[in-house]
């Protein structure tokens, strides 16, 4: 049975579903919160036998070197990255931002610890590469898309 929204429901689903496909930084929280849940869930299959904080992991599509704090590390990222790009631009534009500074610090990190003991989450040079990619989008995106117009002001 199809039913037929009316009146304000209608329109505030329309506004969301429109705004969704409209904003940058929403379509790219629902985008890379998916796949890196995807890739945290994918984590677990080559990392059975490694230790929690291993500095040496499994590796993810033969690149990726991962160990089970690296792949909730994923799973926790991607889902707060899905659920701010679900529930609109502001939080979606907020998350992505302080992801992607976080990607950025862990990138420079990522750099310095490479076959360290203080490499606890297993990164390799692939990892870097990614975590640098990952950033350099999100935060372009954060600081760049979904500006607020100037004729928006808040009133005290």
């Amino acid at each position: 049975m199809i039913t037929r929204q009316t009146g304000d429901s209608a329109r505030f689903t329309a506004r969301k579903e429109y705004a969704m496909t409209k904003s940058p930084n929403r379509l790219l929280g629902v985008i890379f919160g998916a796949v890196y849940v995807l890739v945290g869930l994918l984590g677990f299959t080559v990392t059975a036998g490694v230790d929690f904080l291993s500095t040496d992991g499994g590796l993810l599509l033969g690149i990726f070197e991962v160990n089970p704090l690296h792949n909730i590390a994923h799973l926790l990222i991607g889902a707060a990255l899905l659920i701010a790009g679900v529930r609109g631009v502001r939080p979606a534009k907020t998350v992505n931002g302080v992801v992607g500074a976080a990607y950025l610090l862990l990138g420079i990190i990522g750099l310095f610890i490479i076959d360290s003991a203080a490499n606890i989450l297993a990164l390799n040079g692939a990892d870097n590469v990614l975590h640098f990619g990952s950033a350099i989008v999100l935060l372009a995106v954060a600081l760049g898309a979904d500006k607020v117009t100037a004729g928006r002001r808040s009133t005290v």
